[in-house]
């Protein structure tokens, strides 16, 4: 049987020395037929049987294609409820093999697109369909997502089929850098927010939202999304964030391939072989994993941390997101600068902001300054330890190039 303790030494042996740290960049985009109707699962299911041609390897739901792997399973392509199609990049030592990733993909889907009429659009928000309008994909981990949504929030459904997000994985050597990094990575989310939004699109209509992804995500579910104020206090490690997920409902348990309706149903009462969902059973460290995959906040920790709070959007975005935390979080003396910058912000402070970046993006204020002064003083600082890296490209560019077009976006 599971015990507390086997949860916080799982989340401990993510830890790792920095010569072993690595960036994982994860990005959604949608899919449209010509006059920007959504695909259906039938076109999507005609881009993975295509992506296979360079080297994908099919993975399989329900006998329904639902992804593909790399041959070498450090990659993933998946579906959203939607059909929103997500590449989970591999780990990569630099930036310049994240951007060559990206690029790379973009190309395969551009020449599969134009031979299957489709097109892709990387945005935060889709800005012409309705919820209604909107196929679902047949995975049954959506169907009861589906069912359970709507009893938590007004906008879940939405967050499930008409969002697109781009977020950086990053690792952590210690229990103390794990904390240093989330409640950095906490703090700075609104503000990375305002920098990366560009969903103001909603049903073909402008709208006074500069990211109404964010929105969406306010009214979504309040059990597992949104900031976690524990992050901000003292006490906060693998301990409280294993207290925190051990009091998120379950969403599902999966066994031989089926997925087990568990919605609402207690983590806790797994352990104790309590579960209505499956009585007698007890979890193993695969349920926790799941398990830790439903719970949605704006840092997400699990063997590694993920950086949530960003619209996706075009190459430079995709790769200027990795680009941003890895310049903040890998280098130490950004590291400490960026600690020392944040280091009185309050949770009240931040939600205060993060509940206004939604309409206002950078032209908000916090603290008495603005956010855009705020995020010249951030993005000086990531661009500090991007240098202090020292990696180059075949051009002799370090990895700061791809944090520059963030900077000339507010000059």
């Amino acid at each position: 049987m599971l015990t507390k303790q086997d949860l916080i030494d799982d989340l401990a042996s993510g830890c790792k020395p920095p010569e072993q740290f690595h960036i994982g960049t994860e990005h959604e985009q949608f899919v449209y037929l010509k006059g920007h109707q959504r695909a259906p699962y039938a076109s999507i299911e005609q881009i993975l049987k295509r992506l296979q041609q360079f080297g994908w390897q099919p993975v399989l739901e329900n006998d329904h294609l639902i992804g593909l792997q790399s041959p070498y399973g450090l990659a993933a392509i998946s579906l959203e409820p939607g059909g929103q199609f997500e590449l989970s990049g591999a780990p990569f030592k630099t930036l310049h093999e994240t951007y060559e990733e990206l690029l790379t993909h973009q190309q395969q889907l551009t020449v599969i697109a134009q031979d299957l009429g489709l097109e892709f659009q990387a945005v935060g928000f889709d800005p012409f369909n309705k919820r209604e309008d909107v196929p679902w994909m047949p995975k049954d981990r959506y169907a009861l997502m589906r069912r359970y949504m709507p009893t938590k929030g007004t906008l879940g459904l939405d967050m499930m089929t008409r969002t697109c997000t781009v977020q950086a994985n990053l690792d952590y050597q210690s229990e103390s850098d794990m904390v240093t990094k989330m409640r950095v990575g906490m703090a700075l989310q609104p503000m990375v927010t305002a920098l990366f939004a560009n969903s103001t699109w909603v049903e073909g209509k402008k709208t006074d939202y500069q990211s109404y992804r964010c929105q969406i995500w306010q009214d979504t579910d309040p059990d597992r999304s949104g900031l976690l104020p524990f992050v901000f206090e003292a006490g906060m490690g693998f301990e409280r964030y294993v207290d925190y997920m051990l009091t998120v409902p379950m969403y599902f348990v999966k066994r031989d391939g089926v997925y087990l309706d568990a919605t609402g149903q207690s983590f806790p009462d797994f352990m104790q072989g309590t579960l209505p969902a499956l009585p007698g059973e007890y979890p193993t460290l695969k349920d926790w994993h799941d398990h830790l995959t439903t719970a949605f906040p704006e840092v997400r920790l699990k063997h590694y941390l993920e950086m949530r709070g960003a619209d996706s959007g075009p190459l430079e975005q995709l790769v200027g997101l990795p680009a941003l935390w890895v310049g903040l979080l890998y280098d130490e003396h950004s590291l400490k600068a960026i600690a020392d910058l944040t280091f009185d912000w309050t949770y009240d402070d931040v939600q205060n902001l993060y509940q206004q970046v939604p309409k206002q993006g950078m032209s908000g204020t916090f603290k008495g300054l603005s956010v855009k002064h705020w995020l010249q003083r951030i993005l000086a600082i990531a661009y500090e330890g991007l240098e202090h890296r020292q990696f180059s490209n075949d051009q002799g560019e370090t990895e700061a190039v791809y944090v520059q077009p963030l900077i000339d976006k507010l000059s």
